[in-house]
């Protein structure tokens, strides 16, 4: 019987040990994420927080919609710009033949058919500056436009936030370090996302 005391005063003695490491892991843990909790809340107490372009512009639904209208305008217009070039080829490999075969019927025919030509060539070349010209306006444009709903949004978040400076970080060009806490574009680009399909909604019920 008295064996059977001690090794249960043991058993006892063991479990009491281990139950007090638990409190104070546990303890330790709680305090750990306290700290933890409290450092962050610290960092957001400073009126300053940082974007990162790249990642609003990817997610950011309204930034996917005008990116997709740039390329189907971009396709459209390389599509008719390349039938006019393939058509230009096939009358430049036709002149070649004639020249070659003595085809024309005389000097001066051939001599206004290759001024057409290189008129047609000029011509081709002017569309294409032309089509790159307005890309690039309309992507200027684009850009604009993003800037400008994504400034005025930052004005209204800023009312209700506690921020004085919001930075704008691309490829970490701009903040080579900044604690996490100071990153609002997953929040930014939600509260965009929920305004962009309330519009659409609105839109639609309005057609």
């Amino acid at each position: 019987m008295k064996n059977i005391s001690i090794v249960l005063n043991a058993i006892l003695f063991v479990a009491v040990i281990v139950l007090f490491f638990l409190v104070l892991s546990d303890d330790s843990s709680s305090v750990e994420d306290a700290d933890e909790q409290t450092r962050k809340e610290q960092v957001q107490d400073y009126p300053i927080a940082y974007i990162n372009t790249d990642s609003l512009l990817m997610n950011y639904e309204y930034a996917q919609y005008l990116n997709e209208e740039l390329l189907k305008k971009e396709e459209s217009s390389r599509a008719d710009f390349n039938e006019r070039a393939r058509v230009f080829q096939d009358d430049m490999r036709a002149f070649q033949r004639k020249v070659q075969n003595n085809a024309f019927l005389s000097l001066e025919r051939a001599q206004q058919e290759e001024r057409r030509l290189r008129q047609k060539e000029q011509e081709l070349q002017d569309l294409n500056n032309q089509l790159s010209n307005e890309l690039m306006r309309q992507q200027n444009q684009m850009n604009k436009e993003l800037r400008d709903t994504i400034t005025a949004f930052l004005e209204e978040y800023t009312k209700k936030h506690p921020l004085k400076l919001v930075l704008s970080n691309t490829m970490g060009d701009n903040v080579l370090y900044a604690n996490e806490a100071l990153n609002i574009t997953d929040e930014v680009v939600a509260i965009l996302n929920e305004r962009y399909e309330k519009a659409q909604k609105k839109t639609g019920e309005q057609q």
